[in-house]
Formats: structure tokens, C-alpha cells, sequence
């Protein structure tokens, strides 16, 4: 499989997936206008080894909602990404059996060494 869940409206999803010239082969899921699925996000889970890896700690709800101040777990980021879009990180790209996620300058190292893998 080779899926992009970002946010049609951020600049650096849109940023990076042009940088990254992904190929027609990419499903790109806009996360605010086609939700995550549980079935999706259990899927990103297994590939990643957790929903704590999935979620943003930059996102404003973050803030407002004081849960750097809770202690989160495993369930509460499952919940949290499920709930609402922002909590998260972005991009997530899919590229078989591997994920990459956010937007760092490695990440998007890693992710152009993989798509060079699969020419």
C-alpha cells in the first residue's frame, strides 16, 4: 500500500508531498475531509509500534485541552487522534510496510530513501 494522510490546508504536507513527487500509485487522504478510521489508524499503530508515535504534542488542542499535564496513554492517544484531526502528526505517509511520519528533515530523508528503493 502506498497512502499520504495529511491536511489538504497545511502548508507543509503540501510542501512536502510535492518535494517528495509522489507517484500516481499514492492514495492522498485528506484527514479533515475523509476522517480516520479505528481500522486505519490500527494499521498505522502496527507499523509504527504506537498511537504515542502517531500523535502531535504541537497541536493547539494540545494546549488547550492541558494534556501535557495528564498522564496519556496507549488508549488516550487512540482516542485523541480519533476524536479529532489536529492530534495527528502529519504527514503520515505509508509506503508498503513502512511508515513515516511527520514532517523532520529526517523523516523526509528516510521517505525519499524508501520511494528510491521501490523505482
Amino acid at each position: 500500500m502506498k497512502k499520504v494522510f495529511y491536511l489538504k490546508t497545511c502548508n507543509t504536507c503540501n510542501r512536502i508531498i510535492k518535494e517528495l513527487n509522489l507517484s500516481s500509485e499514492f492514495i492522498l487522504q485528506d484527514i479533515k475531509s475523509e476522517a480516520i478510521t479505528p481500522e486505519q489508524l490500527d494499521e498505522m499503530k502496527v507499523l509504527s509500534g504506537s498511537y504515542e508515535a502517531l500523535f502531535s504534542k504541537r497541536a493547539k488542542l494540545y494546549k488547550d485541552k492541558d494534556l501535557k499535564n495528564k498522564n496519556l496513554i496507549e488508549r488516550d492517544f487512540k482516542h485523541y487522534i480519533l476524536e479529532h484531526y489536529t492530534f495527528l502528526s502529519r504527514p503520515v505517509i505509508i509506503i508498503n510496510d513502512s511508515i513515516f511520519i511527520g514532517s523532520s528533515k529526517k523523516t523526509i530523508e528516510a521517505t525519499k530513501l524508501a520511494l528510491q528503493k521501490t523505482t
